[in-house]
């Protein structure tokens, strides 16, 4: 587990990685994200009594598992002075768990995790990554916590295989960009991980560009608008004259930038001084993801004040014709705030066009 994964999400943050970005969501008020999804999906993992676990020790696993009822073995290995882990102690336990002859992998973390176990991964070890970063746009994650526990049961107990090949993504520099790192195995054929996320089916630039320009001429006046990240979301931006943060939430309000690569807790104070607000939202292409992933600062304060119609959904509709199943995800956990919000919305496709999609948690 990499215990200080996520973090950053809710303050603003796109990333956790180094000591330096870690000292500055602790700074902001981020809370450790890691340790509770892992311990969700910990609870859910039923194996053969002929399996042992092994796990990195300390903070990096082992007191979790001892505290969620698991008997674990430790990895004979030294954490980082200082109680801040670090990647090299990540690649030290990855290590360890393939020169032991483990059958399978599990780590708790993101894509920046996920980069660094695939450094040192041997071919054929396969990998099940519980989501707990700030970006999961690697293949290897689960659905939920609860659903990479259910997909180590299934694979302990012989399903999911024969393995499947997944790729390990992360955001480039700019943001915009995703680069490709590695390819690993997975158990496949359980329906319970992700999958990357991917590109190739956005539908044509003539289309994007069009639903874009219908959105933002639509935009009213007086209500604070927030813009989730992403690059269809930036085009609309752009629409409007404006430069968004790829990564971030900005808000926008009569036609002007109000805020930039916002924090929740600078959301809540527009939304405070806002008579309404409305959320526009573009969907992770290849995984359906609509909030959860990559837009924590949108977390359980903010959608509670939101009702459904407040949300704005855009995707062409080749991007929509593409997920498997047909359907919107939001990575919430329990929080009833986010639930509120499933149900069947309206997607915006183009000028006048929209198909109707269902809204759903997962589980």
């Amino acid at each position: 587990m990499n215990p200080v994964a996520g973090t950053g999400g809710r303050v603003g943050l796109h990333g956790t990685d180094g000591g330096p970005r870690y000292a500055e969501a602790v700074r902001r008020g981020g809370t450790a994200v890691s340790p509770p999804r892992a311990a969700r999906a910990l609870r859910r993992v039923r194996l053969p009594r002929s399996w042992q676990i092994l796990a990195a020790p300390g903070v990096m696993g082992a007191d979790l598992a001892a505290e969620c009822g698991l008997d674990v073995i430790a990895l004979p290995m030294s954490l980082s002075a200082g109680g801040l882990t670090t990647a090299v102690d990540t690649v030290a336990a990855a290590r360890l768990v393939a020169e032991a002859g483990a059958d399978l992998l599990v780590f708790a973390g993101g894509d920046g995790t996920a980069r660094d176990i695939a450094s040192v991964l041997p071919p054929g070890l396969p990998v099940v990554g519980i989501p707990a970063g700030v970006k999961m746009r690697s293949g290897v994650f689960g659905l939920s916590p609860e659903a990479a526990g259910d997909v180590v049961s299934e694979f302990a107990h012989g399903a999911g295989r024969p393995l499947a090949d997944a790729e390990i993504l992360d955001a480039a520099a700019d943001g915009l960009r995703t680069e490709f790192h590695a390819v690993v195995a997975a158990p496949g054929r359980t329906g319970r991980l992700a999958g990357p996320k991917t590109f190739t089916t956005a539908g044509s630039q003539a289309e994007l560009d069009a639903l874009c320009a219908a959105t933002a001429a639509e935009l009213e006046p007086g209500i604070l608008y927030l813009f989730g990240p992403g690059s269809t979301t930036g085009q609309v931006l752009g629409q409007l004259g404006l430069r968004g943060t790829a990564l971030g939430v900005d808000a926008v309000r009569d036609g002007q930038l109000t805020g930039a690569d916002l924090s929740e807790q600078q959301i809540l104070a527009l939304m405070a001084d806002a008579p309404a607000t409305r959320l526009i939202l573009g969907v992770i292409g290849g995984q359906g993801f609509l909030l959860g992933r990559g837009n924590q600062q949108l977390g359980p304060a903010v959608l509670s004040r939101l009702r459904p119609a407040d949300l704005v959904i855009i995707a062409t509709a080749a991007k929509l014709a593409a997920l498997d199943p047909p359907r919107l995800l939001i990575d919430a956990g329990d929080d009833a705030a986010f639930s509120s919000l499933c149900g069947y919305h309206r997607v915006r496709t183009g000028p006048s066009r929209y198909m109707m999609m269902q809204l759903a948690t997962a589980a």
